[in-house]
């Protein structure tokens, strides 16, 4: 099948393109780099450089490529940011889905799996989180990807546009190619990494008096590979109907528990700082996955946090090498001349 990716070159994205041509899918990659890198763009699939608010360009691309389906995943996806400035977030994410929607309709694309997220249920009501579970988001982020999964219902009725919204939960881990690199970086793994690495001198823990065992968040994390490998299983059932699921792995860990974890793994202490709870942030989401299992089968292959967590170390170790190689051959190049 010959597939777009939106944001095809961040850290979900880079995975997902790279499982799709492993299963010998064609692949278009469209990003604006903002937060994205041209280096994550597996080798192998066509990249083109644009933004999902760019309805010329998105014409373009859907006019000179046979696209069959859409994997959507280019988004603004900071919590904190979306509070602070939630005019970004309702451009990008729900006006810039709404012009690429558009030109999937005037190309007659009939496919789209979206990357939603967990943040639309807001403060669950009872845990593990159903998709039947009622929506309230507790932040502009979560009513912006809410927003998409509507229009997604409507697109359907009106124009024949099959869709898959799957609910993240805590994306975690790393291929081993592709992992987590953003500037700046907000999620507590690679922040905990880096720590380890020597990057950074501490980790900040935004509240410790939330109604949990040790007072810090709780929150179900999903290995990239996971997560990628749900999206291709999506794409099978837009034949037949749309759906909505979960993704995540039905165990929660606290923040504490991760750094522990993550101590564990690397063997260095990592040096904690504690501050105030971040607004948005729901004490506990931990998802169930009994209907994409049911359904479709998926199963995820990391189960385990310390799993989860060593192959993100492996990867962030391996990143050190090659950036350290390559300062180490452009000071040779340097003296040579």
């Amino acid at each position: 099948m010959k597939i777009l990716v939106t944001g095809g070159a961040g850290y979900i994205g880079s995975v997902t393109v790279e499982q799709l041509l492993k299963r010998n899918h064609e692949v278009i990659v469209y990003d604006n780099l903002s937060t994205g890198r041209l280096s994550a763009v597996a080798e192998g699939a066509k990249f083109i450089e644009g933004d999902v608010l760019d309805a010329e360009k998105l014409a373009e691309v859907f006019s000179t490529n046979r696209v069959e389906a859409v994997i959507h995943l280019a988004a603004c996806a900071l919590v904190g940011e979306s509070m602070a400035n939630p005019l970004k977030y309702y451009q990008n994410n729900v006006i810039g889905s709404l012009r690429l929607l558009e030109a999937m309709t005037n190309a007659g694309v009939k496919k789209i799996v979206f990357s939603s997220t967990c943040a639309v249920y807001g403060e669950p009501k009872e845990i593990p989180i159903k998709e039947t579970h009622e929506t309230n988001p507790t932040s502009s982020y979560g009513e912006t990807k809410l927003a998409v999964e509507k229009a997604l219902r409507w697109f359907e009725k009106s124009y024949g546009i099959r869709h898959v919204s799957l609910r993240y939960f805590n994306a975690a881990g790393a291929s081993e190619n592709y992992g987590e690199l953003h500037e700046p970086e907000t999620h507590l793994i690679p922040n905990v990494l880096r720590v380890a690495l020597g990057e950074k001198e501490h980790v900040e823990v935004f509240g410790t008096n939330y109604p949990t065992p040790d007072g810090t968040c709780i929150r179900d994390y999903v290995h990239v590979i996971d997560i990628a490998s749900a999206h291709i299983k999506a794409l099978e059932i837009l034949d037949e109907k749309s759906e909505v699921f979960n993704i995540g792995c039905g165990d929660g860990y606290s923040v504490k528990e991760v750094i522990e974890t993550a101590e564990k793994v690397t063997g260095k202490k990592i040096k904690v700082i504690y501050g105030d709870r971040r607004t948005g942030d729901p004490a506990v989401l931990v998802a169930s996955s009994e209907k994409i299992q049911k359904e479709l089968g998926w199963k995820p292959q990391f189960q385990n946090l310390e799993q989860i967590i060593y192959s993100a170390w492996i990867w962030m170790k391996k990143m050190l090498e090659v950036e350290s190689n390559q300062l180490q051959a452009s000071q040779g190049s340097f003296h040579e001349t």
